[in-house]
């Protein structure tokens, strides 16, 4: 039984180590908001009350997040453990955690915010094949063309300097009290988030390991 919590900012490539782990470890990839987006889908009654919130903007209120969470991690595919991603989001949700279960190890992806701006700002996307680009680490070899089909490259709303610079503060405000809450029971790792895919996913298999015995 393997229970995890990965926590990272904006553009620190958490989406891709929790994969990584979920593959490696053969967990599932628990992500609140592709439980949110599917149960607003489905029309099931909690997503009926959650699409209320998410349609004016708002994340939905702790006990019907918490529901279901509760909900996903008692399907049978969850039996050996799980790979939480974006939960808990509120100190309130952390609370309700602690009630269902014990946290094994959490993983908490550190990076500096100015290395986190210039990645997300450079990056730049072909709106023709989706291939990524970054002016300064990846760059093309015309500025706003894309190499593989010729399309233009575009910088997304999302990785606007000003939107960029909110959604970490956002996630600094919400997230600094979660950590420290994890780091007083003792189940919290750093990880150097500026070490690159596979440097990340190395200091993150070796904390499992180590929890693993």
């Amino acid at each position: 039984m393997l229970k995890l919590i990965i926590f990272g900012p904006p553009s620190a490539g958490k989406g891709t180590q929790a994969q990584k782990l979920s593959k490696k470890y053969g967990l599932p990839q628990v992500s609140t908001g592709d439980l949110l987006r599917e149960a607003v889908a489905k029309q099931t009654p909690l997503g009926v009350k959650i699409k209320s919130y998410l349609d004016t903007g708002r994340l939905g209120p702790d006990d019907l997040i918490v529901q279901l969470i509760r909900d996903r991690v008692s399907k049978h595919d969850c039996a050996d453990g799980y790979l939480l991603d974006g939960f808990p989001r509120t100190m309130g949700q952390a609370v309700e955690l602690d009630k269902m279960t014990d946290i094994d190890l959490v993983l908490n992806i550190v990076v500096d915010h100015e290395l986190l701006v210039e990645r997300a700002v450079g990056r730049r996307i072909c709106t023709k094949c989706n291939a990524v680009y970054h002016v300064k680490f990846n760059p093309p070899q015309r500025e706003t063309t894309c190499d593989k089909c010729g399309g233009p490259l575009v910088q997304r709303d999302d990785d606007k300097e000003e939107t960029v610079r909110h959604r970490l503060k956002v996630y600094q405000e919400q997230t600094a009290p979660l950590i420290d809450h994890f780091r007083k029971k003792r189940n919290l790792v750093d990880i150097d988030g500026s070490a690159g895919i596979d440097g990340v996913f190395r200091q993150m298999v070796d904390a499992v390991e180590q929890v693993k015995g």
